[in-house]
């Protein structure tokens, strides 16, 4: 009977505590739904109120930057077009032989056209027609002035013709036909010119010479482009060849004419000859 009445007990708890259990868990689900809805209409809110705070910005920046834009545009224009800001003045900067009207023609810009509409670089290629012109620089210089700046060829050697002796830069540009300046090495080969090779050949020994030796030039001879040579004022004459191993010919021979002779041959600059 003991044993009985703990069986009887015992089913008669566990039916009272299953519905415990069961409206426990009714209750916490009807409690915990709210919430979690609740939470999820929270974030919706926030997540629309977001969009509409960007869209509301893109409006503003899109707004924003067409009127900057408009702005921008209008005052360019009004730069573009305006007399405030058109050429009034031209300055000329040179110190060489081309006169100030010859540069000025050559410029062609006329006194009133706006600032902003000057192509400087179509205006500096203009000047450097002038065959004696080695540079030339166009700038803009606000509110009304246009800059002009040449630099002329400077002559390193000449050669002569019928038409008279005629002037070669650095690079070998025949670039003026007129008596040259004193000091200036007379140049003697079969076709002088920037595109003979014989004459770059001349060029480059000459440019390699030390200056003391290089002011004491009379007259390069480049029959071919392994065979220059060079004339000093005194009579005395350096065979130098190529323009191979000028660096190494250009210490031999500052040697080599400190010794008695006429002829001082470099061409080998390993094996140099005095005669």
């Amino acid at each position: 009977m003991t044993v009985d009445g703990r069986r009887g007990g015992s089913r008669g708890r566990h039916p009272d505590a299953r519905r415990d259990r069961r409206a426990r868990g009714r209750t916490g689900v009807r409690e915990r739904r709210p919430v979690e809805h609740a939470a999820t209409g929270d974030h919706a809110g926030q997540a629309a109120a977001e969009r509409a705070r960007a869209r509301s910005l893109r409006r503003k920046v899109f707004l924003f930057g067409g009127t900057a834009a408009v702005v921008l545009v209008a005052v360019f224009a009004a730069l573009w077009f305006s007399p405030l800001m058109s050429v009034r003045q031209i300055e000329y900067v040179g110190d060489g032989v081309i006169t100030q009207e010859e540069a000025l023609q050559a410029l062609d810009i006329a006194e009133g056209t706006p600032l902003l509409r000057v192509d400087t670089g179509a205006a500096a290629r203009r000047v450097a027609t002038i065959r004696r012109v080695a540079e030339a620089r166009v700038q803009r210089i606000y509110p009304s002035t246009v800059k002009l700046t040449v630099v002329e060829r400077i002559p390193v050697l000449f050669f002569d013709s019928p038409e008279g002796p005629h002037l070669l830069d650095a690079q070998g540009v025949d670039y003026a036909t007129e008596p040259p300046p004193f000091g200036v090495a007379r140049l003697v080969t079969p076709t002088p010119g920037h595109d003979d090779h014989a004459t770059q050949a001349a060029l480059a020994v000459l440019d390699a010479l030390p200056e003391a030796l290089r002011v004491q030039v009379a007259e390069v001879a480049a029959p071919t482009i392994s065979s220059v040579s060079v004339t000093l004022v005194d009579g005395r004459v350096v065979v130098w060849g190529s323009a191979e191993s000028s660096e190494r010919k250009s210490a031999v021979v500052s040697v080599l004419l400190t010794q008695p002779g006429r002829n001082f041959d470099v061409s080998s600059p390993e094996l140099p000859t005095v005669k």
